[in-house]
């Protein structure tokens, strides 16, 4: 493909990649702004004032930043300065595995929602645990008053401030980065009551109806699913107490309905029992009703403190220990002590790395009033990541379909809602968490490879069962314990035609090449971090049986040449042989698995890994127009969705790409990709960068983040498209595609500004293989700094923005 081909189908790309919209935020709220970290104290100057003083006697540039001591992130915080209408208003923060969604309403209540990561109800839904109303009086949020609610990035805390200007009522809203613990603070230089409310919404046995029951299974073929009611604890005084139990559960239906019901006396049910729930307390308050709290006279300063936790246990007053328990813990630790280190988590987090761009000419574009879309592009960037950190952290993965911070977006739906329910679609899941290698956000990835982990004792028995042979298989779409979905998302309740272990779903039915993805991941966290632990513990023991369910599953040609059929290329083909996310996948681990230290890995797998290396049938080639193209499979048919699995070659498996051989072949191919687009999951920004195609890279990653959900406030809540709000896998992949453009790696190999606009300047740090740091400057289209610890690693690296590349 010739530079006239390339430029002008990126052109194409990038027009229909980017759209405008409106910047929500006015500049100088968000670049200049001093607040009062204490409480305001009489006879000082409002800081509102001082802000607007700044914007007079200060000209309106960056180095403002530099003259008040302004933090790099403050500039990405989000402010609102009216309240919001409803919780499609709420502004999120979490510690990981405890989110709130966050509003104050007009008149005059600050809500949230509860939710976390480990909240499964007896159906496999995740719940929100329930809803907190505060009220205070006399009502700073009143018509005519100063209101401020700011989302501050850099010390994971929501901030309102909001009354007459001369005596504001000061509001924080936390949840403890190191413990299971939401904190309201509110204060004030003059006295205030405080009253608060326990708003529950699960109150009776009722089956879920209409568009509840999406992708819900019940107990068997015809029956629905249920909602069930929460308990409050009515004996506790001066605290609200509540809790759901799982005294029903959908795990020994599905085991049975599945065929593995031998498994259910080996096995511990995931779901029974589990009982989540908190407390509501505080000083100063008493209990006027099962679940409300009034201030017993007027103060200065109020403080909730919402302990929650789940956990399995046998009886309801096993879990009421814990939470005594959980509570002593808590109260024996001074608040200042507990908020310097939830401070700290949040500062190291930030730290690890980041990125920071800005177009050379964007003042003069906002000042002739176009849209600088490198401002909504670092938006999206931060705040997605600040989205992870705040649930992805728990027992379980972040669910790709809203993580822990729904709300009742669709008014005849509750905030349990999300489409696609309870289970993980791999396709969908892994979005999120490619990303977090360069980020260097490392703990937030133990959930997703803690739950497979877990899950691998079933996927082995399942495989031993349904094909009669070694390895573990894992369904694309599966329960967070590995089983998969009763209905037909899954396995499907009729089963007369099928013969055991063949699901009724043809999307998913030879479905199982997300095990290879998951085990390339791995691959590469282990090439980052060197953990000899995780190696061993974690990626062999998922690994092994994943290659040996592809070597003995499939026949073998005359030749020796493995043939997978049956097989299908992702959810697009239902009808292939040899697909390219299959061969692509076992190029890729297998070669990853070999270059493992002789010393780390068993001599008999490293016989067998080589044998499948020499029989995997050639990456899929065709050719179209007589010009050759990469291939969904060798051949294929039946399309039922409109992936591309033929750019899995680029990305995820990152076969093809920049500094590689054959780079016009992909190129060509992804030009020639039959469905094009970049929301949701679609990963066309991602596989962009890494073809070096720098104007459809910059295109689509401004697209997508500017793609925001327009029924909520919050501005990286983003979707519904193919899934729900906040869609993860949207976030996710913009993430990804930004850091793609910035930073590449292959083998000892680093790739620098591989797909990166000479017209945006940059500060990043990002992380590489071999634990290794890369911070870097571009300005005015050349790189003026460059750091790479360790400093030996500096001679692998590659600087593409100093090459001529037939894509600028």
């Amino acid at each position: 493909m010739n530079h006239t081909e390339i430029e002008m189908i990126e052109r194409n790309d990038l027009e229909n990649g980017q759209r405008a919209t409106k910047h929500m935020k006015n500049i100088c709220q968000r670049n200049l702004r001093i607040r009062p970290d204490r409480k305001p104290r009489k006879g000082l100057i409002p800081f509102r004032w001082i802000s607007f003083g700044l914007t007079l006697f200060f000209p309106a540039s960056a180095t403002i930043a530099a003259l008040i001591g302004a933090d790099p992130m403050d500039s990405y915080n989000v402010v609102w300065t009216t309240p919001s209408e409803d919780s499609s208003g709420s502004m999120p923060i979490g510690n990981g595995d405890i989110g709130l969604n966050v509003w104050v309403e007009k008149s005059g209540d600050l809500l949230f929602y509860i939710g976390k990561t480990d909240a499964w109800d007896e159906h496999s839904r995740l719940l929100k645990l329930g809803r907190v109303r505060v009220r205070l009086s006399p009502n700073p949020f009143q018509a005519n008053h100063y209101f401020r609610q700011e989302l501050r990035l850099r010390q994971g805390e929501i901030r309102i401030v909001a009354g007459k200007t001369n005596e504001p009522v000061q509001i924080r809203v936390w949840v403890d980065a190191n413990q299971p613990l939401v904190r309201v603070e509110a204060e004030c230089e003059q006295e205030f009551s405080l009253s608060t409310d326990l708003e529950l919404w699960r109150k009776e046995v009722r089956p879920l109806t209409g568009a509840e029951v999406h992708g819900v299974d019940g107990f068997t073929k015809n029956q629905p699913p249920f909602s069930y009611p929460d308990v409050i604890v009515t004996d506790r005084k001066a605290q609200l107490v509540w809790y759901h139990r799982n005294q029903l559960s959908l795990w020994p239906a599905t085991l049975r309905h599945q065929g593995l019901e031998a498994r259910i006396d080996s096995g511990s049910d995931p779901l029974l029992n589990r009982t989540f729930g908190g407390v509501i307390e505080g000083e100063g308050l008493s209990k006027t009703g099962p679940v409300s709290l009034r201030s017993v006279e007027p103060r200065k300063r109020f403080e909730l403190r919402i302990p929650v936790l789940a956990e399995k246990t046998e009886t309801v007053d096993e879990w009421l220990q814990q939470m005594d328990s959980l509570q002593g813990k808590i109260e024996a630790a001074p608040i200042e002590k507990a908020r310097e280190e939830h401070l700290g988590w949040w500062s190291a987090f930030w730290d690890r790395s980041w990125v920071r761009i800005r177009r050379v000419d964007g003042e003069a574009l906002v000042k002739s009033g176009f849209r600088d879309e490198t401002r909504e592009i670092m938006e999206g960037y931060v705040l997605q990541r600040f989205i992870n950190a705040c649930g992805g952290r728990g027992r379980y993965p972040i669910k790709f379909n809203g993580t822990i911070f729904t709300v009742d977006t669709v008014k005849e739906l509750d905030p349990d809602f999300r489409r696609w329910g309870g289970c993980y679609w791999f396709q969908n899941t892994r979005l999120p968490y490619w990303p977090m290698l360069a980020s260097g956000d490392f703990d937030l990835m133990q959930p997703l490879f803690r739950m497979y982990r877990d899950a691998l004792d079933l996927a082995k028995a399942r495989t031993a069962l349904y094909h009669n042979h070694g390895g573990a298989f894992f369904p694309e779409t599966m329960y967070f314990w590995g089983a998969y979905a009763n209905g037909e998302l899954g396995f499907g309740w009729e089963r007369e035609n099928e013969p055991l272990g063949r699901p009724a779903n043809t999307y998913i039915r030879y479905y199982w090449s997300g095990g290879l993805e998951l085990a390339a991941m791995m691959l590469d966290y282990y090439a980052f971090t060197r953990d000899d632990s995780f190696l061993t513990s974690t990626l062999l023991p998922i690994a092994k049986p994943v290659i040996e369910f592809y070597d003995k599953h499939y026949p073998r040609e005359p030749t020796g040449e493995i043939l997978f059929v049956p097989s299908q290329a992702l959810e697009t083909w239902r009808d292939c042989e040899n697909p390219m996310p299959v061969v692509a996948g076992l190029r890729v681990v297998l070669s990853g698995l070999l270059s493992l230290p002789a010393s780390r890995t068993d001599a008999g797998d490293r016989v067998a890994w080589t044998r499948l290396q020499s029989a995997l049938p050639a990456i899929p080639v065709r050719s179209v127009d007589g010009k050759a193209l990469l291939a969904p499979a060798e051949n294929f048919k039946n399309r039922q969705n409109s992936e591309n699995p033929e750019l899995y070659a680029v990305f995820p498996y990152r076969l093809f790409g920049v500094g590689k051989p054959d780079l016009e072949l992909a190129r060509r191919s992804f030009m020639s990709r039959e469905f094009k687009g970049n929301r949701g999951w679609q990963q066309d920004d991602t596989q962009a960068a890494l073809l070096g195609l720098v104007d459809s890279a910059r295109g689509y990653v401004s697209g997508r983040f500017s793609e925001k959900h327009p029924g909520s406030r919050f501005p990286a809540f983003w979707g519904p498209n193919f899934d729900w709000v906040p869609d993860q896998s949207h976030g996710g992949n913009g993430v990804m595609a930004l850091q793609s453009m910035l930073l590449q790696w292959d083998g000892n190999r680093i790739f620098l500004f591989p797909a990166w606009p000479e017209e945006w300047d940059v500060d990043f740090k990002l992380r590489a293989p071999g634990n290794t740091f890369v911070e870097a400057s571009f300005r005015n289209g050349k790189v003026s700094l460059l750091k790479v610890s360790p400093p030996e690693r500096a001679g692998d690296v590659i600087d593409f923005s100093s090459l001529k590349n037939e894509s600028n």
